[in-house]
């Protein structure tokens, strides 16, 4: 006899909120683990996990029509480009609505993912509110701690036992370093990125901003506006920046008209149309990008060119040395700085999931669908891309494509036919985006719309009979348990009748 799975989802972010929906959708039984004390992700500023980049002045980049769920559009009157604590609050709201919020365990930090028989054994630490003793260690460098505090937790250890599992944890929370950074010693205040929340930290202060991502050029913004000096800007590359509206409308609207052309036509029309719209970015001295727009991921900024223009952010090339204070940069030129803000991105962390799953590095693991684990479709990941648009349309389709696939309605592909999917894919990302995290990159436009008729192949597969996902009855006590046991723990090797997630309890 067949029964549903049980299904636990690691994170409570947008991928891990839209997964667990798409799972309670199809009557699976779910449990989300989330390391901090709310949903929300890296939208949620101040999550007491310590691992939210989110800042102040943080915005949406993509617009609000091309970036809602379309299962829960967001209010008509919002703004094009909300905050981050309207994404925050809809994101609550979404989570509450669908009843995710009632499968969250918060404060859950997920230490080890074990595959023991036909189940998987998930191990985390019950941080009690969610709090994250560790969060500063990767950032700090002796100069300045992460956001999240510890708040008392007893550090106990539970277990669950799962039949499946779907890692929904996020990539932009691990800070990446310069390795190896210049040579020399800089004796004032450096920084991550992830570590910026108001721009107040920066008053009276010389900056230094190192990056031309979003949230370099967001920093380098706020920070001149009560910096002691012009704020400078460093990059060894270039990229093309996009602001957020082109002629009246949203950049991001524009690229959707042009969705059904070929990437390399979309390419050519639309750096004609930034090219007339705001120049390029070498006019205002800044570097000369290094591939063509859809090739590097763009920045998108409304702002930056006006405090370019207006002298109050100033371009520097690559650093080549510290001496002190005095920053040396490849042009010949030097300057004083009291805080250095690297924001050099992030790098993907599973810290969790062993070697012999991931390969070593997370960015080049091979997923069917960018979903599915090639040795075992029993692990999935959700949100592990990076896209050229929006990530919530991604997750929320990619979750319905994980729920088909653990409901029985979906069958995958033979697997050798995915590894030619997986090798197909690789070699048309390095061929458009070189080899840099060539496994996770994403077409935006180009894969939403190809999940649902993947999930629509998959369920004609199953109709001619190729396997589907299934798992055997699990017997379970009489006795079911209560509402208010739902989140107390089992004896090891048994199964709630109400909850067929079985729960270990160590001292």
């Amino acid at each position: 006899m067949k029964r549903s799975p049980t299904v636990v989802v690691i994170g409570a972010g947008a991928a891990g909120l839209a997964t667990a929906k798409s799972l309670l959708d199809d009557g699976i039984d779910v449990t989300v683990l989330e390391k901090g004390d709310r949903p929300g992700g890296l939208w949620a500023i101040d999550n007491a996990s310590g691992l939210s980049p989110a800042y102040d002045s943080l915005h949406l980049n993509t617009s609000r029509r091309r970036t809602e769920f379309v299962d829960f559009p967001m209010p008509s009157d919002w703004p094009d480009y909300p905050s981050a604590a309207s994404i925050e609050g809809y994101l609550r709201d979404y989570a509450d609505t669908f009843g995710v919020t009632d499968v969250i365990r918060f404060g859950a930090e997920v230490t080890d993912l074990v595959r023991t028989g036909d189940a998987w054994r998930v191990t985390y630490r019950d941080l009690g509110d969610g709090a994250d003793s560790d969060a500063s260690a990767d950032t700090d460098r002796g100069a300045r701690t992460g956001r999240g505090a510890p708040a008392g937790a007893d550090d106990s250890t539970d277990t669950l036992v799962a039949d499946a599992v779907i890692v929904a944890n996020g990539h932009n929370w691990c800070p990446r370093w310069p390795d190896p950074g210049p040579p020399g010693d800089f004796t004032g205040l450096q920084m991550h990125a992830r570590d910026h929340r108001a721009a107040q930290r920066f008053a009276g202060e010389r900056v230094l901003v190192v990056g031309m991502g979003n949230s370099a050029m967001d920093i380098a913004v706020d920070a001149s506006y009560v910096a002691a000096a012009p704020v400078l800007l460093s990059a060894r590359r270039g990229v093309h920046v996009v602001p957020k509206y082109l002629f009246g409308r949203p950049s991001d609207a524009t690229g959707a008209r042009l969705a059904t052309l070929p990437w390399r036509m979309r390419q050519r029309i639309a750096q004609t149309m930034l090219r007339i719209a705001v120049g390029t970015p070498q006019s205002y001295g800044l570097p000369e990008p290094s591939g063509g727009l859809f090739q590097n991921h763009p920045t998108i900024s409304d702002t930056i060119h006006h405090r370019l223009t207006h002298g109050e952010v100033v371009p520097r090339p690559g650093i080549v040395r510290f001496d002190g204070r005095t920053v040396h940069f490849a042009d010949g030129s030097a300057d004083e700085v009291d805080t250095l803000v690297w924001a050099t991105g992030y790098r993907v962390s599973i810290p969790f999931l062993g070697s012999e799953w991931t390969g070593g590095d997370p960015e080049r693991m091979p997923l069917y669908q960018r979903v599915f684990h090639l040795e075992d479709p029993s692990l999935m990941f959700v949100g592990l891309m990076q896209s050229t648009g929006a990530a919530l349309p991604v997750v929320e389709q990619q979750a319905k494509l994980a729920a088909a696939h653990l409901a029985g309605r979906y069958a995958l592909p033979a697997r050798t036919e995915q590894q030619r999917a997986v090798a197909r894919s690789r070699a048309a990302a390095i061929d458009r985006w070189g080899d840099s995290r060539p496994m996770m990159r994403i077409d935006f436009d180009e894969y939403v719309n190809a999940l649902p008729k993947e999930v629509a192949a998959g369920m004609e597969r199953a109709r001619r009979g190729s396997s589907v996902y299934a798992v055997a009855t699990r017997p379970t006590p009489t006795t079911p348990r209560t509402s208010a046991q739902t989140h107390a723990p089992l004896e090891a090797g048994t199964t709630p009748a109400t909850r067929t997630l079985t729960e270990e309890t160590a001292p």
